[in-house]
C-alpha cells in the first residue's frame, strides 16, 4: 500500500501570498503554506506526522493504531480519517471524562470507526491504555500523543524539504507536542529562525522536547503568550481576530492552532518584534 492522501499533488501551489497593511510591517513579505489543502480531512502537519506510523504499522502487518488525545483534538481526527482511508482499525484514548455531548472533532472520530475509551486526567498524563483495550487490541500499533516522536519528526521535516526557499528569514508555526517544530529545526536552511507559538499554558519542557527531538537544534525558540487560557480555550478577542483575519485574507483557522498561530504573527508585526 502506497500510503499517500488522495487528491494531493506535491507540485500544487500551496503558497498564499498575505498583504499586510500593519503599523510596524516593516515591508516584511508574509507567506501562508496552505497545507489544509493537501486533503479534506487529513490535512496539515497532522498527515506528514502519521504517514511514517501508518507505512511502519503496515511493515510489520498491524491492522490496529492506537493513539491518544483531547476531545478537540486535530491528531486524533487525523488519524481516525487516515485509518478509515488505508484499512487500518483506530482506537483513541481521549483525555477526561466522556462528555454527555461529543465534541465535532469526537464526532467525527466516531463516524469513521474510531472506538473511542475515556481515561481520568492522571492515567492520560501517565500514557495509560485501559486493560480492556489491551484485551482487545493485543497487537496493536501505538502512536503517542500528537504523534510525538522519531518517526513523527522525520515526517515534518519534509515540509520545509518540500517548500522551503532561502527567502525565508523566519518561520511560524503552532506548537502542541513540538514534534512539527523539531521536524521543522532539522530541516531549516542555515541562517533562518524558528518562531514556535505554544497553544499550551505553561508548557515550558516544550524547549528541551524540541531540542532532543530535533537533535541539539537551537535555531528555534518558543513564545508562550498567546494560548488564550490554554489548549483548545479561546475568548471573543481570538474569534473576532480569526473572523477579521478569513475576511482579510480568505484562509480559515481554527482556535485550536492556527488562530492562535496568526494572531501571535499579527501582533508581533504590530510591535516590530
Amino acid at each position: 500500500m502506497n500510503i499517500v492522501p488522495m487528491n494531493s499533488t506535491l507540485s500544487q501551489n500551496y503558497l498564499d501570498e498575505i498583504a499586510l497593511q500593519l503599523p510596524g510591517q516593516n515591508n516584511i513579505q508574509l507567506d501562508v503554506l496552505r497545507l489544509d489543502k493537501l486533503h479534506p480531512q487529513i490535512s496539515g502537519n497532522k498527515w506528514y506526522k502519521l504517514k511514517e506510523y501508518l507505512t511502519e504499522a503496515e511493515l510489520l502487518q498491524k491492522k490496529t493504531i492506537i493513539t491518544f488525545g483531547g476531545a478537540y483534538s486535530n491528531h486524533i481526527y487525523a488519524t481516525a480519517a487516515a485509518c478509515k482511508e488505508f484499512g487500518f482499525e483506530s482506537v483513541g484514548i481521549i483525555r477526561g471524562e466522556q462528555p454527555q455531548e461529543l465534541s465535532p472533532t469526537l464526532q467525527d472520530a466516531a463516524a469513521w470507526g474510531m472506538d473511542l475509551h475515556y481515561v481520568s486526567r492522571e492515567e492520560y498524563q501517565q500514557g495509560k491504555i485501559p486493560q480492556q483495550v489491551l484485551d482487545r487490541y493485543p497487537q496493536a500499533f501505538i502512536i503517542k500523543e500528537g504523534g510525538y516522536g522519531n518517526s513523527g519528526v522525520k515526517g515534518a521535516l519534509e515540509i520545509l524539504e518540500t517548500w522551503n526557499q532561502p527567502a525565508y528569514t523566519h518561520i511560524c508555526a503552532a506548537v502542541g507536542t513540538g514534534t512539527t517544530l523539531a521536524g521543522l529545526a532539522k530541516a531549516a536552511l542555515p541562517g533562518q529562525k524558528l518562531i514556535g507559538i505554544s497553544v499550551m499554558k505553561n508548557n515550558h519542557q516544550l524547549e528541551e522536547q524540541v531540542q532532543a527531538l530535533s537533535g541539539g537544534r537551537k535555531n528555534f525558540e518558543i513564545l508562550h503568550d498567546y494560548h488564550f487560557g490554554g489548549y483548545a480555550k479561546y475568548n471573543a478577542s481570538l474569534i473576532a481576530f480569526m473572523n477579521a483575519w478569513y475576511q482579510q485574507t480568505g484562509i480559515p483557522s481554527d482556535f485550536v492552532y492556527t488562530g492562535k498561530l496568526f494572531y501571535a504573527i499579527h501582533q508581533l508585526i504590530q510591535t516590530a518584534y
